[in-house]
């Protein structure tokens, strides 16, 4: 995390570091208070900014005995929640308001139904007498144009924020420095400085609105229930989109000029694969590999010497290593699983394994039987805890379960004095990254580990991978939503890495119990088999 400032163990770019970062997503809260001049900018194009600066000027001079240009200048830049507060603080404002948006061509009939279209919106007087109903086509149309063109086009977002600053320039209370005011003296006419001017208007609105929060944290507190109406009533306007409906819509219109009814063609949208993934090709022995090398390894094993007086570390060591082997070869037999996001589990438990055994091996002959004792004693608790299910909830065998728990905890005939140990782990709670750096494997906990270990805890950046896609409709604010489409697997470089750290396991754990040469040459002659009709090996292990 070179480049970044650390605070215990929280790293932090050089920014936000320092506290005063703050990244905003002004479209849900913003946008739809300024939806009338978006959706002015969408029907009419950018020229039609203009007819709201006539527009702002109109109403000032119509207010100006009030004494109050300023007040009445922050009112009208564009948001409807202002020109609600317009009309409360000076009564006659809202019918200048309209009629002066009449005048100018702000209001149009298709306007009015689109803001009409959503209840509870703030200066309802604006639109007339246009009933709220539930938008049509056109209108639904008009608002998505006018949402994904400030979301795609930067000068049309700028115009739109400009308002504000134009409102006060024309009630002579705009103050800034000389660079500012050179660099928008001829906005947005001057092409060759739009750039820059758009984007000090961007930013300059930003900060002016930060200002207004700091001086008063309720400003927009109208402005966010609004939005939160707007967005509630998209979703019950519109429906969310995929990307695979899309697709099946370009696909059934293509059809369609090839002469199948286009309804016909867009009915037949493909569905999600209902059959599991067929075995991929490279994949076939990787099964049967691994299935062979656990076989071997047992069986070279039972060849040597065993210390039988002292037997927790074969039994810890095998055990690992026969687990490992176990789950492994059940995730093979499916190449559903063959991807990262169903996969994570197996990478996990297979560096988990390795540092776990390299770990031990360095440790006193006494860390195998307290490897056990820790796991024994979580069977007593976990008999403890399923023991608290009110006997109402017990189904058929959960008596069953309960006493063979109890039978895994139990180390005596008379009394059972297991040690409950709730620490995280056996190695009296040190975590498998400080087991990992001890037995310097630290690199390889970073590389491998962490990252399946993301995906197995649901971490959000897997969830948002592997579980979620984007809306694309975008009167639903760029959320996300469930996917329907299955992750494909059938990985076989994935499975394949799999099998060669499993394969490592083996000889590693074998080289950890010292288990005779002879012994383990013996079960393993195979791989040396030249018979390509015995050989089981994939091209693709490195055993």
């Amino acid at each position: 995390m070179a480049g970044h400032v650390r605070k215990g163990r929280v790293f932090k770019s050089p920014l936000a570091a320092t506290g005063v970062l703050r990244i905003e997503n002004w479209i849900k809260p913003d946008f739809p208070d300024l939806l009338w001049p978006a959706l002015v900018l969408a029907e009419r194009g950018n020229d039609s900014i203009r007819q709201f600066a006539k527009w702002q000027k109109a109403v000032q001079g119509a207010l100006a005995n009030h004494g109050e240009a300023a007040s009445v200048a922050e009112l009208l830049d564009g948001r409807l929640t202002h020109l609600a507060r317009l009309a409360e603080r000076f009564p006659e404002a809202a019918e200048i308001v309209v009629e002066e948006a009449d005048r100018y061509g702000l209001l149009s009939a298709g306007i009015r139904r689109a803001l009409a279209s959503y209840p509870f919106r703030p200066a309802p007087w604006l639109v007339g007498d246009v009933e709220v109903t539930v938008p049509e086509q056109p209108e639904l149309e008009l608002i998505r144009d006018a949402l994904i063109s400030v979301l795609r086009d930067g000068h049309r977002e700028a115009l739109i924020k400009s308002l504000r600053t134009w409102s006060t320039v024309q009630a002579g209370t705009f103050r800034s420095d000389a660079q500012t005011i050179e660099i928008l003296k001829n906005y947005p006419g001057d092409l060759a400085n739009r750039a820059a001017a758009d984007t000090l208007v961007r930013a300059s609105w930003g900060a002016h609105k930060a200002w207004v929060t700091v001086q008063d944290s309720s400003h927009y507190d109208e402005a966010i229930k609004w939005a939160r109406v707007f967005w509630g009533a998209n979703s019950m306007t519109s429906r969310c989109i995929r990307k695979r409906e899309l697709e099946s819509l370009d696909d059934a219109h293509a059809e369609s000029l090839d002469g199948e009814p286009e309804t016909q063609a867009a009915s037949s949208a493909p569905s999600d694969r209902t059959e599991p993934t067929p075995m991929p090709k490279g994949g076939e022995n990787l099964r049967r590999f691994s299935m062979d090398v656990l076989a071997s390894f047992v069986e070279a094993l039972e060849r040597a010497p065993a210390h039988l007086y002292e037997n927790e570390r074969q039994e810890v060591v095998s055990g690992l290593v026969a687990r490992a082997g176990r789950d492994l070869i059940a995730v093979l037999g499916a190449p559903d699983l063959w991807c990262l996001e169903h996969g994570a589990h197996i990478g996990r438990m297979l560096v988990e394994t390795k540092i776990y055994l390299h770990w031990m091996a360095q440790q006193e002959p006494t860390i195998y039987r307290q490897f056990q004792e820790y796991g024994a004693g979580k069977a007593k608790l976990y008999a403890r805890i399923v023991d608290e299910v009110p006997v109402e909830a017990r189904t058929t065998g959960f008596g069953e379960s309960i006493e063979e728990l109890k039978h895994l905890s139990h180390n005596h005939d008379v009394v059972n004095h297991r040690t409950v140990d709730t620490r995280d782990t056996f190695a009296e709670g040190k975590s498998i990254r400080a087991m990992a750096e001890e037995a310097g494997l630290l690199d390889f906990y970073r590389q491998a580990y962490s990252l399946s270990s993301g995906v197995a805890h649901s971490e959000w950046w897997s969830v948002e991978t592997h579980a979620m896609e984007p809306c694309l409709n975008v009167l639903h604010g760029m959320h996300q939503i469930p996917s329907m489409s299955l992750n494909p697997g059938g990985n076989v470089e994935l499975a394949t890495s799999w099998v060669d750290q499993f394969y490592s396991l083996v000889r590693e754990g074998l080289r950890i119990l010292g288990t005779d040469d002879d012994a383990v040459t013996a079960a393993f002659a195979w791989l040396n088999d030249d018979d390509p009709s015995t050989t089981t090996v994939d091209e693709g292990v490195t055993p």
